[in-house]
């Protein structure tokens, strides 16, 4: 079988996190999923991702945020620490912590 390299591109990514969430906003071009557009929301316990506040509204209840990103393969759901990829065609698409951590790493500039 055939052996081949992924070639040595330069991508775009921000992590997803409450801290970088405004400027996640403008990277991604976030609003509503009905435009074509990738849609913020709550992450519930279970993984799911819902358009209401999960929690109460004590601060001590852990919310995580997240995003659905409509890519070429359909839609998918974002969830904090993902980091947010743009692809060569500039489709953007979520990568989990440890997969981006193997497969890239900071161009300094």
């Amino acid at each position: 079988m055939a052996k081949y390299q992924k070639k040595p591109i330069i991508i775009e990514a921000l992590q997803l996190r409450w801290d970088t969430w405004n400027e996640m906003c403008y990277y991604a071009d976030v609003g509503k999923l009905s435009d074509g557009k990738p849609q913020g929301c709550y992450v519930t316990e279970d993984g799911r991702g819902v358009d209401d506040y999960p929690g109460d509204s004590s601060p001590s209840v852990p919310v995580k945020i997240g995003m659905w990103i409509p890519t070429l393969e359909g839609l998918i759901l974002g969830t904090e620490n993902d980091w947010i990829i743009r692809g060569v065609m500039g489709e953007l698409y979520p990568c989990k912590p440890d997969i981006f951590e193997m497969t890239y790493e900071l161009v300094e500039e």
